[in-house]
């Protein structure tokens, strides 16, 4: 009997589509591999105001995260669009609501890395890579990151860090995913979802 395959949760917000287009390209990096299947989920947007609340399903694009996503994910991508160089407010108010996973260690030796769009090129990036990965490592999530193995790094003129896929969207979000940009989001997916499988190997019997 053939061992179910990993499922690797994509987890983005996205308030124009850039995050999505790029959460599209890792889980395409994910299903380039064998045994593992993405799984995209977003998060519902944060209100101003307290009384409002989200619908139960999204309008279109990918259904909301549970916390059973948590548990049954062998690794994870979280992606999220720049906030002042953090990430957006949806998305930290999920992260702020994973205490019980954390005190599970739900997440804890699962392979995770981040991705992020700007409207700007210059538009902290970097920094919001940064930010997103500091929740993961408080779950014990092993965060990966983007080698220069990836020639595109050394290459693009837009999007692309060693710290996780990136796409500059411009301030309209009209920018096309560059070539580049969509190569290192496709090999962020494969890195992901490879370390998985290594992760999800039994160990050799010693002798």
């Amino acid at each position: 009997m053939t061992a179910p395959n990993l499922i690797i949760l994509v987890l983005y917000y996205s308030r124009h589509g850039a995050t999505r287009k790029l959460a599209e390209l890792i889980a395409q990096g994910i299903e380039s591999v064998p045994g593992c299947d993405a799984c995209l989920r977003t998060v519902p947007a944060v209100s101003t105001v307290t009384e409002a609340t989200a619908p139960d399903v999204p309008s279109d694009g990918a259904p909301y995260v549970e916390a059973d996503d948590l548990q049954a994910c062998a690794g994870i991508a979280v992606g999220s669009p720049t906030r002042f160089g953090n990430m957006a407010a949806s998305m930290k108010y999920f992260w702020d609501g994973t205490s019980s996973a954390w005190l599970s260690g739900a997440l804890a030796g699962k392979p995770a890395c981040v991705f992020t769009s700007t409207g700007s090129l210059h538009g902290g990036q970097e920094s919001t890579l940064l930010t997103m990965m500091v929740p993961l490592l408080h779950h014990g999530l092993v965060v990966l990151g983007l080698p220069y193995t990836n020639a595109e790094l050394m290459t693009t003129a837009s999007g692309g860090t060693p710290y996780g896929a990136s796409h500059w969207a411009g301030l309209d979000g009209a920018r096309p995913i560059t070539d580049d940009e969509k190569r290192l989001a496709i090999a962020q997916g494969r890195r992901l979802a490879e370390t998985a499988v290594r992760l999800a190997a039994p160990l050799p019997l010693r002798a």
